[in-house]
């Protein structure tokens, strides 16, 4: 991977993107940018779940490591499995490398992402929540996150199971958090008082 971010990094930049400070090496990769960065209406639906995408290639990743639950590519430092190799390049550089190279000029904040820091931007400094939950006054900068609080909050969904009790969480941080409290030998928290 660092000789391919090497070799991609000598490469001209030499079409530049007239919406943003984005430069790319080809005429594909900015028309890609443009679709996925800029370009508001979306074009191909997911059939199983009615999610919208602009790429055919965005679609079928989705269906692929979402519906078809198939993670092929698996990070060699931790458990985790992810549905592309890029995923998991990003995964690796961001979670395991601590490099976010998209910082915010208002705060401190810093991105995997391009658009992860567009949203931090829109909602953060912005207060654009532009997605609203249709059962209560809940909004969200996001579809997807609208999506989720209906399933937890007013569907009561709890998806994550916990393998060794019958617990289960809607969140799957919350299983992890148990897990490590109620089940692992090493504890994250211990009562000064006593032995718990």
């Amino acid at each position: 991977m660092k000789i391919h971010n090497e070799s991609n990094s000598r490469k001209k930049k030499l079409f530049k993107c007239s919406s943003c400070e984005g430069s790319f090496t080809s005429k594909q990769h900015l028309e890609n940018h443009n679709k996925t960065e800029h370009k508001k209406e979306k074009s191909v639906e997911c059939k199983i779940c009615r999610r919208v995408f602009s790429r055919k290639q965005d679609l079928k990743t989705h269906v692929f490591s979402v519906h078809d639950k198939k993670k092929p590519f698996e990070c060699n430092i931790c458990d985790a499995r992810f549905a592309s190799k890029g995923v998991l390049n990003i995964h690796i550089s961001s979670v395991h490398e601590g490099i976010k190279p998209f910082k915010c000029r208002v705060c401190d904040g810093s991105f995997v992402t391009k658009p992860s820091l567009n949203m931090h931007i829109r909602s953060v400094h912005e207060g654009k929540k532009p997605f609203s939950c249709n059962i209560c006054d809940a909004t969200f900068t996001q579809k997807p996150k609208v999506n989720r609080h209906i399933a937890m909050v007013h569907e009561g969904k709890k998806p994550f199971q916990c393998n060794i009790c019958d617990a289960s969480f809607a969140q799957k941080a919350h299983l992890k958090k148990h897990v490590a409290s109620s089940h692992d030998e090493t504890k994250p928290f211990q009562c000064n008082l006593c032995d718990v």
